[in-house]
């Protein structure tokens, strides 16, 4: 999963939380409504789950609330580090990402939070692709992350960045891999799931899709 991102993880592990609870102004909309995000995404699964990008572990900790059995797949030592410190052994946290991991049987849901991202196209369909082989029909894959309805609307996000002077941002959203609704529609349709989005913020929607 994006391993030219890795150094970047690496410097957001120390001030994840602080971000996320609405701390830095830059990132506030981005992270606007974070608890409601989790517990959404959380509330659409089931069973055993599969977490890709858990981070300092703020996703896993409302999986655990809910009951889920988690196992967590995180490419960065230091949120790694992070999550373990948080969850102790209440979940697995272990090294790897959206399309490198140790496979795990008997898996009913996949979720992902503020992460997908770091894909490129191609590396969502390949990771589609394999979850649709994992997953039995029933089975759910729900990601929160930043998306648009169209390259137009992408464009003018990083354009509102820069107007108002969000540099950090910005470049953020130069640098990295956002995709379209439609996009990802069409590669869950082709693996076969059923998929609806809900916007949560100017940022974050939310995608639960459902294995036919």
């Amino acid at each position: 999963m994006g391993k030219e991102f890795l150094e970047l993880f690496e410097q957001w592990a120390d001030h994840y939380d602080h971000t996320v609870t609405g701390h830095d102004l830059e990132y506030k909309e981005v992270f606007k409504h974070y608890e409601k995000i989790l517990s959404e995404v959380a509330k659409g699964t089931y069973g055993h789950v599969i977490e890709f990008g858990p981070g300092t572990g703020n996703l896993t900790e409302e999986l655990l609330k809910r009951g889920r059995t988690v196992t967590a797949f995180e490419p960065s030592p230091a949120m790694r580090k992070r999550a373990k410190e948080k969850l102790g052994n209440r979940a697995a946290i272990k090294e790897g990402d959206f399309l490198e991991f140790e496979r795990v049987t008997s898996i009913q849901s996949i979720v992902s939070s503020y992460a997908f991202h770091h894909l490129t196209d191609k590396e969502k369909a390949e990771a589609i692709a394999t979850y649709g082989n994992i997953l039995h029909p029933g089975g759910k894959i729900v990601f929160a992350d930043t998306m648009y309805e169209s390259v137009e609307a992408y464009k003018r996000a990083i354009m509102d960045a820069k107007e108002k002077g969000f540099h950090n941002l910005a470049e953020d959203l130069e640098r990295e891999y956002y995709t379209t609704i439609p996009i990802l529609k069409e590669m869950m349709e082709a693996n076969g799931f059923t998929v609806s989005f809900e916007k949560i913020n100017d940022f974050v929607w939310i995608m639960e899709a459902t294995k036919i």
